[in-house]
C-alpha cells in the first residue's frame, strides 16, 4: 500500500528536451518531479508524485482534505508513542530437517 500527499508545485522547469520538471513542496521537504503525466500542471497546482512522476492534479480542497486526514494521522501516531508503532520481529529459528 502506498499513502500519496499532495504537494504544491513551487517552480517548473521546461528546459529539459523530453518533459518538464516540477520542485514540488510537502511541507518538510521539496522533491522534483516530472510533469509527463501531467502537462496542464503549473506554478501553485497540488500534485500527487509517485515514483518521481506527478500522477494527478488536485483542487485545492480535495488537496487540503487529504492534508488535514494526514496530520490526523501523524497526530494520533505520535499520541499514542511507540508501543502503538510495530516492531520488527525476529525471523524465526532454523528447524533442522
Amino acid at each position: 500500500m502506498c499513502l500519496t500527499i499532495p504537494g504544491r508545485i513551487v517552480s517548473i522547469d521546461a528546459s529539459g528536451p523530453v518533459s518538464r520538471t516540477a520542485r514540488v513542496d510537502f511541507g518538510e521537504v521539496e522533491r522534483t518531479a516530472s510533469l509527463l503525466y501531467a502537462p496542464d500542471a503549473v506554478v501553485g497546482d497540488f500534485v500527487i508524485v509517485q515514483a518521481g512522476f506527478a500522477t494527478r492534479r488536485l483542487g485545492e480542497a480535495e488537496a487540503r482534505e487529504a492534508l488535514e486526514y494526514h496530520r490526523q494521522l501523524d497526530e494520533l501516531s505520535r499520541s499514542n508513542g511507540p508501543a502503538a508503532r510495530p516492531t520488527p520481529t525476529a525471523r524465526p529459528p532454523s528447524v533442522p530437517t
